[in-house]
């Protein structure tokens, strides 16, 4: 084997995999078409989850100056404020997409991956032992070899065709662009605005740059195989609907993109993986697309180097299709729910005026800041799903320990497990020795006694999601063992 993992695609969710597998131990390979970063914007943000994804590997103070959060979105262009749940808000705003992808390729080498630029994948083949890699590249035909290769090359995934992943779903209705256009001055519209023949939305990016979005009623789909889309395009189509020309400015890019919604039926293929949008494909709304694919290489990453570095359960790396599958099905509902409340004419009238009302209630606000934000995912990790945040993702809070203060994203730097002991039980940690080479051992008191919902002592995965949890009053912890062998397969002897 030339390396462990291969990864063929360096947008943020190939360098987030990247370096979770360094992280886990792994060797791997990023193999990417470009010979250079695009430096497009692209994508703008990211949601409240992914941004806990982030900080949970120390990489949200990469980004520089912190973040802008911004409390207040919109559900298919319907207002409202997003932290009537806990530690929700619409996401990190303003992020353009290759600043996140510099901050992760830096992250990413930094452990160890080798990322090679100019190799573009033209065959693969999966013998059931490893997968061999046919690349073009500056210096011709190349060959690598791995034990796993993971797909994350966008919604064109040449791995997804050539490892023959089914992929259903509806086609795309409509075409619609985008385009940061230089000197426009053009009338901010953040939230977009509605009219007769389209919507359109326009938000300044920095100094005489701004983003526009360009959504023409009854626009047929063309075939776009090159990805090529001229300004004029744009511009007329912004004619059209908004009645203002901006014919003639210059712009950093332009590109289209539809409403096809896809998923494919299964995430792995004996040795083949996809994550990302090589995975599903949906309308872009409100930063899920990026969101879900980093989320997908944080569930995948530590999963796969178990597997390679030889400790992982049987079944392990089957529960990245038993939990991401749902949650990209998820994701396509609602941004195709968004597609016909926000895109639609004359006829989905009636349903935003609905929307409208009942996103008035409260609950609804908070099942929806949920399924926007990422941060009601739930997982099926066995064992007693009654117990304290069990399936859910480990709030991030602030801990007293004999060290000093840190916080739950801070002791899950290492991506290794975590054993977080709230009540000081040297027996507890004792059961888990046999696992410390995998499952950080750390006691702490929260600040907030219900910081944690009354558990007093949790098992958390490499990916911030919580496998076992005790509450006050529980029995012994024999359960622990049970999630300890289940997420971290056999205890060292001695």
């Amino acid at each position: 084997m030339d390396t462990d993992v291969i990864v063929v695609g360096a947008g943020p969710v190939g360098l987030m995999l990247a370096g979770e597998l360094r992280l886990g131990g792994a060797r791997v390979v990023v193999l990417e078409r470009l010979t250079e970063p695009t430096g497009q914007s692209r994508g703008l943000g990211f949601t409240a989850r992914a941004m806990e994804t982030f900080d949970q590997r120390g990489l949200l103070e990469l980004f520089g100056e912190p973040l802008e959060k911004s409390p207040l979105g919109h559900f298919g262009g319907v207002r409202f404020d997003y932290t009537v749940l806990p530690d929700a808000h619409f996401g990190a705003r303003g992020v353009p997409q290759y600043r996140t992808e510099a901050v992760l390729e830096r992250w990413a080498t930094g452990l160890g991956a080798d990322v090679r630029r100019g190799w573009d994948v033209t065959r693969l083949d999966d013998d059931g032992d490893g997968v061999t890699v046919t690349a073009a590249t500056p210096d011709g035909g190349r060959r690598l070899r791995a034990a796993y290769l993971a797909g994350c090359d966008g919604g064109q995934s040449t791995v997804r065709r050539a490892a023959g992943f089914a992929f259903p779903g509806t086609p795309a209705t409509r075409e619609m662009y985008l385009a940061d256009v230089i000197g426009g001055g053009i009338r901010p519209r953040p939230l977009g605005e509605r009219l007769p023949a389209g919507m359109v939305m326009a938000a300044p990016l920095r100094e005489g740059v701004d983003r526009i979005i360009v959504c023409p009623h009854g626009t047929p789909v063309r075939d776009r195989a090159d990805g090529a889309v001229g300004f004029g395009e744009v511009a007329e189509a912004w004619r059209r609907i908004t009645g203002e020309s901006i014919a003639g400015l210059d712009t950093e890019w332009v590109s289209s993109f539809t409403d096809a919604a896809r998923q494919v039926t299964d995430y792995r293929r004996g040795r083949v993986l996809l994550a990302g949008d090589a995975a599903h494909i949906h309308l872009p709304a409100g930063g899920q697309g990026l969101s879900t694919g980093v989320q997908d290489a944080a569930n995948l990453g530590w999963k796969l180097a178990a597997v390679v570095q030889g400790w992982a359960p049987d079944g392990l790396l089957d529960t990245y299709q038993g939990e991401r599958h749902p949650v990209g099905a998820r994701v396509l509902m609602n941004t195709r729910a968004q597609n016909t409340v926000f895109l639609g004419g004359e006829e989905s009238e009636p349903l935003r005026a609905l929307f409208a009302e009942l996103i008035a209630v409260d609950d609804v606000k908070r099942h929806l800041a949920g399924v926007v934000s990422g941060l009601d995912v739930t997982y099926d990790v066995g064992g007693d799903t009654g117990a304290p945040l069990v399936g859910r993702r480990v709030p991030p809070r602030p801990l007293a320990t004999t060290g000093g203060e840190t916080t739950t994203t801070r002791l899950l730097h290492p991506a290794q497990g975590l054993l977080l002991d709230l009540a000081d039980d040297p027996a507890l940690r004792a059961a888990a020795d046999g696992w410390k080479d995998r499952v950080v051992l750390a006691a702490g008191r929260p600040r907030d006694p219900a910081a944690f919902e009354g558990a007093t002592a949790l098992l958390v995965r490499p990916d911030g999601y919580v496998a076992w949890s005790r509450g006050a009053g529980d029995g012994d912890a024999g359960s622990l063992d049970a999630a300890l062998r289940r997420w971290f397969g056999a205890p060292v002897a001695g």
